[in-house]
């Protein structure tokens, strides 16, 4: 093999290895930010509940910071300016029930209240109670969910929520000075049938499989020193060059 080739190989092989390799260790270290996240964010869905973050603190508001915090806030109900938003459960597909919640100093929050099927969309065909007078509520803090879901886009006109969008369902009901996160309710405990809404049905989940793209990128870059390792080790027909050692020399 002619030394311009050689070397043009063993440039292109060490590129290749290069990559895998840093591609490889990309994901090692994201592995590990991913199971620091998950640990946080178990952390803060089984903490006691704090005041949710005040109008001073919603520019701040971050998912890195804020995502899944247990939070708690008191207020009133506007039952009549609620949202359903389409959902998707282990309880069967129906709506997700945002009502804004106004605190005594006049801002709103939205309450993900819970899950209702179909057959309860319309609140005078539900089974549970709607909370009167000041209540105070505890749940988990998620990010606005803006520009609508997968393939959809929120229709405020009609009334028809793929996402759980809370600036854009604010001005859709006439609502200002609005959090720029809403909250998923807790369970309201039951003693008999289900009520609805049904809260608690948050699901706290972070896929984690950069272990394996990781080994994955780390077995090409070994591929890559074997075939190089071939591959310069053929002689002008295809054969190992005379100098280069051999099994069992």
């Amino acid at each position: 093999m002619r030394g311009g080739a050689r070397a043009a190989a063993a440039a292109v092989a060490v590129l290749l290895l290069a990559g895998f390799i840093a591609l490889g260790t990309w994901q090692v270290e994201r592995r590990a930010w991913k199971l620091d996240l998950i640990e946080r964010v178990d952390q803060r869905v089984h903490a006691p509940a704090v005041a949710a973050p005040g109008p001073a603190s919603w520019p701040e508001v971050s998912a890195a910071r804020d995502e899944y915090r247990h939070v708690r806030v008191t207020g009133v109900f506007l039952h009549d300016r609620e949202a359903l938003v389409q959902a998707v459960t282990t309880l069967g597909s129906g709506f997700w029930v945002l009502t804004p919640l106004r605190q005594p100093d006049g801002r709103v929050v939205f309450v993900n209240r819970g899950f209702v099927p179909p057959e309860a969309r319309q609140r005078a065909t539900r089974n549970g109670s709607e909370p009167a007078g000041e209540t105070t509520v505890t749940g988990l803090l998620r990010l606005t969910e803006p520009k609508g879901g997968f393939l959809r886009s929120n229709d405020a006109a009609s009334g028809r929520w793929y996402s759980r969008d809370v600036q854009a369902m604010a001005a859709a009901r006439g609502l200002a000075e609005v959090a720029p996160y809403f909250i998923d309710a807790d369970a309201t405990p039951s003693m008999g049938e289900r009520e609805w809404p049904a809260g608690g049905l948050t699901v706290v989940t972070f896929q984690n499989n950069h272990l394996v793209y990781a080994l994955t990128w780390y077995t090409l870059a070994l591929m890559v020193v074997a075939a190089a390792w071939r591959f310069l080790r053929q002689g002008p027909e295809g054969r190992a060059d005379p100098g280069s050692p051999s099994v069992g020399d």
